[in-house]
């Protein structure tokens, strides 16, 4: 029987998940890797880790199995993260700048007359948070860069482009169009790259990869790193991914994955929809060379304020401890945490944005913190959710289907179902971002069956009913309006 190896390239960790021929897991393996933070506001990767962590985990999977059966590879991948290295060492010019990195705000807000033509074109907001700055910074501030590139001697990429290139031995220059779709320089329209705006932001069309469907022939990877050639046949972006694991194919549904920041998603099919309320329009996925469209909007700290809670405070030693921690908080306490580390995202897309807590008291402690850090995550869907009920209308009042990490926690899950005023399910595989990849693979590969077919097996763990008095529920959301409103003035 095939089997389907999912890469999972993520923001603090590499994985690789094997998965049988109905998609599911057999076996997984996992390696973290360092941040670094060069200055305020900067986040960078060493390139050489993403690659080391990624053929590690690897390895160890194909350890356990029978490499012969593996019939293909599927790649997810944090997005906007942006690489560019030479075409002829492979060796990357700089590190890797991550997606939560705000240095090109100064970019962006030169870019301001021109913001409606990007956003009309790309479906994006001018924010550090997107690749296209990014690649004009590593240009603009890396010595013989710029020249290089003109002479069509780099190559651009988000982390999936730059694991094609190294697992196929420097052979394919490719992306998929939910990848390319969220680098500034991308047309959702016509799904290609957009000469104007390379041109607005000196980026040389002859940087940027291939773009694919989502389900494509991406290359076999070199037959020295596995012992065999294995065909690369599926890749997203993660939160795509984890849309198409979700089975959220029919326009109206909605996903929100909880890794280090909080993304959701809502179908909009073939209808590319402009967002009146900072919304992101993006692709979802792309198959058999068919657009589907969705709203997105962004968080950039969900799991990350458990990482602060616990690296930063040191009131935790792990993940886990919030849950008891929010079960033993002082009820008569109401702290507000505006977890604004990064900037705020969507809705408000203020990079300059810092964090903020309010409430506190002499009787403030490591419970009442806790609470507050798993609520702003609650509080944070919910701007997002409010923002695509104003840009789709009803259908963004149903069922929210969750995955990643903070989904594991019911404590968690219960407050975002009562914070929204709507249920949340909460599906058995809640590793959905790999899943999305597998099946990408499978699909490509004959091995899975048709979207309609394959939503059909999506199957639920738990759903989670609202409980919370809609009185209650008012006033909460209320007073977290007026603390990010706070935040935002100083």
């Amino acid at each position: 029987m095939p089997q389907i190896l999912a890469i999972d390239q993520g923001t603090t960790s590499s994985r690789a998940i094997l998965f049988s021929r109905d998609l599911t897991p057999i076996t997984t393996a996992q390696a973290e890797f360092p941040q670094h933070y060069p200055a305020s506001g900067w986040v960078e990767h060493d390139p050489a880790d993403l690659w080391a962590t990624t053929l590690s985990t690897v390895k160890t999977v194909l350890s356990r199995t029978d490499p012969a059966r593996v019939a293909c590879i599927g790649i997810t991948n944090q997005r906007e993260t942006t690489l560019i290295w030479n075409r002829e060492t492979g060796q990357p010019i700089a590190r890797a700048i991550v997606w939560q990195d705000r240095r090109t705000a100064p970019i962006c807000d030169a870019l301001r007359p021109h913001e409606a033509l990007i956003t009309a074109r790309t479906g994006l907001l001018l924010d550090p948070y997107f690749s296209g700055t990014k690649v004009k910074y590593l240009l603009d501030n890396t010595p013989g860069a710029r020249a290089a590139a003109e002479a069509g001697k780099l190559a651009f990429g988000t982390v999936d482009t730059y694991l094609i290139w190294k697992l196929t031995g420097g052979e394919v220059h490719a992306t998929d169009a939910t990848n390319a779709a969220r680098t500034l320089l991308f047309n959702i329209k016509t799904n290609q790259w957009d000469a104007e705006i390379c041109a607005l932001l000196n980026v040389p069309l002859s940087l940027l990869p291939e773009v694919k469907d989502s389900a494509a022939e991406f290359g076999h990877t070199d037959p020295a790193l596995f012992g065999r050639p294995i065909p690369i046949r599926g890749v997203a972006g993660d939160q795509q991914a984890a849309t198409v694991g979700q089975a959220c194919f029919q326009p109206g549904m909605m996903k929100s994955t909880y890794g280090t920041g909080c993304f959701a998603l809502l179908n909009t099919g073939p209808d590319m929809v402009p967002s009146k309320n900072r919304l992101l329009t993006t692709i979802a996925y792309r198959l058999n060379s068919e657009t589907t469209y969705a709203l997105e909007g962004s968080i950039f700290i969900a799991g990350a304020v458990v990482q602060w809670l616990r690296d930063g405070l040191k009131i935790i030693h792990h993940a886990a401890e919030t849950q008891p921690l929010a079960e033993a908080a002082d009820p008569a306490q109401d702290l507000i945490l505006v977890p604004a580390f990064t900037g705020l995202g969507a809705p408000y897309w203020r990079p300059d944005c810092r964090g903020a807590v309010y409430g506190l008291t002499r009787n403030s402690g490591p419970a009442e913190l806790a609470r507050a850090a798993l609520e702003s995550v609650g509080f944070q869907t919910r701007d997002l959710l409010e923002a695509m009920r104003a840009d789709w209308g009803a259908a963004a009042d149903g069922v929210l289907r969750v995955d990643g990490g903070m989904a594991a926690s019911d404590w968690t899950m219960q407050f975002l179902a009562d914070i929204l005023g709507a249920p949340v399910d909460r599906p058995q595989v809640t590793e959905t971002t790999a899943l999305g990849a597998a099946y990408l693979a499978g699909l490509q590969s004959g091995i899975c069956p048709e979207p309609a077919i394959f939503a059909q097996d999506w199957a639920l763990q738990r759903r989670f009913q609202p409980q919370m008095p809609q009185a209650t529920r008012a006033a909460k959301y209320q007073r977290w309006g007026r603390a990010v409103q706070a935040t935002l003035l100083v």
